[in-house]
């Protein structure tokens, strides 16, 4: 790998640092902010939880859109940078003002949170979709594009579990009241963002040779990109079912160390533990793949998520349990991710090869749709799940007990306001876990499987046609 390639793989792999610590604020905590933080009613839940869903999916459907401005873009700075930087500036703005506390309440508040909650999806869908679009034109080699798709992943991790670990020790963290705590936090998400951002931006030299001959992509052709691509489609359904899958899992997290193994504070090990397995296995990930096709390399983590599934769900709580079940579970997820960027990735060239045309940043728009569709059914989940169970009236209640002992001076009346949150979570027992740990396993278990059947009988990009596909591209050009 030469000297410019190198230095691609590690100044675009940086950028991803704090795009997905921020993406990890929103996606995961902000739900989880809003009832354990600001305290919203069954009511005030039900409807933020239908907007959030609401504005998901509208942004999810604009993707495709957004991708076809960028591949329409043309600019000396080339045509995925200059949406880098502006959906960059945007997201982190956005970010920052969902979390600041400008002492709003009822359905004023509602009101500003939907607005800038849709502003913050468009913002950062025009980030990340050109952002991800600039990868397949780094390069066309497919090892190349592993060790790229590994140092992006591998930094990505480490940011999102940077704001995993971190996110319930906040409050401690900064000393401040939690609404001033989570604020500060989220300024320096965002300027951690917005620095390694800078970095890809200056760092990764793309080819442009193909931006010479760029065809203009019409409503139309978006549409044709998209459909007639039947290898982008079947990654698409598998990769939608995953991340259904992982997304609710992942956003029960807090919710279920607190009420279910009732230790909150266990959640930031159990997470870095985690963090530890997912980057392990992400650094070791080429080792395999030059052993294994990417098929088996798909399938080997499928049986191990199924096994650490069961494994988590019959663990009774018992700690050793859910650690050796988190392990196999995110050690295998990291596979899966990185799989489905690097089968994205080949698609693009696959719908150049079948149509005569090449769109990246239409093809890479089916991953943040995919993201968001993810991430709206999961939100739906958790918040009819809290609902269902019961178990929002009682993280209101908790709110409401600590918001109290802010203000006290007299330790003993902090001592028994402490008790009472306890007595609080200790008393949610039986049928509401078991909804919520139906909702957190099972359900994204189904979902998982059935996008891995899927993936495996219809997907066939494997290595030999892959190769055939560069080599008539190569040919046609010449």
């Amino acid at each position: 790998m030469d000297r410019q390639m190198n230095k691609n793989k590690y100044c675009f792999g940086l950028g991803t640092l704090g795009r997905d610590a921020l993406y990890t604020l929103i996606s995961m905590y902000l739900i989880t902010y809003l009832t354990e933080v600001v305290g919203l009613s069954d009511g005030q839940l039900a409807i933020i939880g239908t907007i959030m869903v609401i504005c998901r999916v509208f942004d999810a459907l604009n993707d495709p859109i957004m991708g076809t401005i960028v591949d329409n873009t043309k600019t000396k700075w080339g045509k995925f940078k200059p949406w880098i930087v502006f959906g960059a500036i945007a997201s982190g703005i956005f970010t920052i003002l969902l979390f600041a506390d400008f002492g709003l309440s009822g359905n004023t508040y509602i009101v500003f949170f939907a607005v800038i909650y849709l502003l913050w999806g468009i913002s950062y869908t025009t980030n990340d979709i050109s952002y991800w679009s600039l990868m397949p034109a780094i390069t066309k080699d497919q090892k190349q594009r592993e060790g790229i798709g590994a140092v992006a992943r591998i930094c990505a991790n480490v940011g999102m579990f940077s704001v995993v670990v971190l996110y319930t020790m906040v409050p401690d963290l900064f000393g401040m009241a939690p609404k001033k705590s989570y604020f500060l936090f989220t300024i320096i998400i965002v300027a951690i963002m917005w620095i390694f951002q800078l970095v890809t931006v200056i760092g990764v030299k793309e080819d442009r040779t193909e931006l010479k001959n760029q065809q203009h992509t019409s409503l139309k052709g978006m549409v044709e990109a998209l459909v007639k691509n039947d290898q982008l489609m079947v990654t698409a359904v598998a990769m939608a079912l995953f991340m259904i899958g992982y997304c609710t899992t992942t956003s029960f997290g807090v919710y279920y160390f607190k009420y279910a193994y009732k230790n909150e504070g266990t959640y930031m090990v159990f997470a870095a533990v985690l963090g530890v397995a997912q980057l392990t296995a992400l650094s070791i990930f080429s080792k395999f793949s030059a052993k294994y096709t990417r098929k088996q390399l798909y399938t080997g983590a499928m049986i191990a998520v199924v096994i650490a599934y069961i494994l988590f769900f019959f663990s009774f709580e018992k700690l050793p349990v859910i650690i050796v079940a988190g392990l196999i579970l995110f050690f295998a997820q990291a596979f899966i991710q990185l799989l489905m960027l690097l089968f994205l990735a080949d698609a693009v060239e696959y719908g150049e090869w079948k149509l005569k045309k090449r769109n990246e940043s239409v093809s890479f728009a089916v991953q943040p749709f995919i993201n968001k569709m993810g991430g709206a059914i999961g939100t739906a989940v958790v918040t009819a799940t809290l609902i269902v169970s019961g178990i929002n009236p009682v993280s209101q209640k908790i709110t409401e007990i600590e918001a109290q002992i802010a203000t006290m001076t007299d330790p003993a009346a902090v001592a028994a306001a402490q008790q009472q949150i306890t007595d609080l979570i200790n008393g949610v027992v039986g049928t509401p876990l078991w909804i919520m740990k139906i909702s957190m396993m099972l359900l994204p278990l189904v979902c998982i499987v059935v996008g891995f059947v899927i993936y495996n009988k219809k997907f066939k990009i494997d290595e030999k046609l892959y190769a055939q596909i560069v080599s008539d591209l190569k040919e046609r050009s010449e």
